[in-house]
């Protein structure tokens, strides 16, 4: 397996240690290397980058706003010297956030999320989505999740935690990843960080869902969207 790399940094110091590091890598190729988003903007649309390397601090578009504005974007770990940004980037689901400088064991760590997140795709695409399981990477091993044991997903910075009804399992997976995956007729998003089963849902209080002793936030902009579909067709009233 071979992950194909484009790095964007407007520091020549900075692409020149990330080129060092990926040929060092044997599951990674770098497909390209720049100075500025948007001349990577053609590479990353066509699809040949499957991860990026993005610094944040850039002249004229930060590797943040370039991000967001992407449709079908690959998955990231941003390289940066300012670690105040690593809540905004954990936010829109990057794999890591690397703080300059950084050594090679701690890039090989961040690379090794990408590996997995490549691994348990190929694992689950193979197994089909029609499937009423899927495989995650957790505590060093692919776990079969099934759909109708997962109570909600949570997502905590860099990483995914699943509780199912025996369980819960720590992922490296991207939330949006999980989300895709998860089918929008069982499950709903409820707030940026959770989507629960709608059918394991026990009671609705002001502003949260109660799942077993899990008080599960909702959203503001999402507390009527939530409603509608929780609750369509299955209100009984007087």
């Amino acid at each position: 397996m071979s992950i194909r790399c484009v790095i964007i940094d407007d520091e020549p110091l900075a692409r020149k240690g990330l080129c060092e590091y990926i040929s060092d890598t044997n599951f990674l190729k770098l497909e390209g290397e720049f100075d500025s988003p948007l001349k990577a903007a053609d590479m990353i649309t066509s699809g040949t980058a499957q991860l990026l390397f993005l610094d944040i601090e850039m002249p004229r578009i930060s590797g943040l706003d370039f991000f967001k504005t992407l449709i079908q974007p690959p998955p990231v770990i941003f390289t940066t010297a300012y670690p105040q940004y690593a809540l905004e980037g954990f936010e829109v689901n990057a794999l890591d956030y690397l703080v300059k400088p950084f050594s090679f064991d701690r890039f090989l760590k961040a690379a090794m999320k990408a590996k997995e997140f490549y691994e348990v795709r190929e694992t689950n695409q193979q197994e089909g989505k029609g499937s009423d399981f899927f495989f995650i990477k957790a505590d060093q091993k692919l776990v079969k999740i099934f759909f109708d044991d997962i109570l909600y997903a949570e997502a905590l910075q860099n990483y995914v935690v699943i509780h199912t009804t025996t369980n819960k399992y720590i992922t490296y997976l991207t939330f949006k990843s999980v989300e895709d995956y998860l089918s929008s007729d069982k499950f709903l998003k409820v707030h940026k960080s959770y989507i629960v089963a709608a059918s394991k849902i026990d009671s609705i209080e002001t502003g949260d869902i109660r799942i077993g002793q899990a008080h599960i936030p909702i959203s503001r902009n999402q507390k009527e969207e939530v409603m509608d579909k929780l609750l369509k067709n299955r209100f009984l009233k007087r």
